[in-house]
């Protein structure tokens, strides 16, 4: 599956309440679930920092994986807003990269 057909099944599961589906609150909806989804990833990193652990136990993995997955949700919800398509914005992103690569803003690690 490519990012434009996820997408597009995104939409059967859009469901933002609260008379949000027009306009500009469906944008800051989707922006909200989006930081509220990043930021449980960061909270399953948190706890596994304060549990003193030095590598990611695979139940923590299992949950970030999942958690990233509402990300994507979200990315693709907030892209379909803005009258997107996410393959594009993924097209744009690496164009930048690597631009700034070409420049030398980004440094080769191999």
């Amino acid at each position: 599956m490519d990012f434009n057909e996820y997408q597009k099944k995104t939409r059967e599961t859009a469901e933002y309440g609260g008379g949000y589906g027009l306009g500009i609150m469906a944008l800051v909806y989707t922006v909200l679930g989006l930081n509220g989804e990043a930021g449980e990833v960061a909270e399953i990193l948190k706890k596994e920092i304060r549990k003193g652990n030095v590598t990611l136990s695979i139940d923590a993995k299992a949950r970030i994986l999942d958690e990233l997955g509402d990300v994507l949700w979200y990315l693709a919800s907030i892209c379909h807003e803005l009258g997107v398509e996410l393959n594009w914005v993924a097209g744009q992103n690496l164009d930048k990269l690597q631009e700034r690569k070409r420049v030398g803003q980004i440094k080769d690690h191999n």
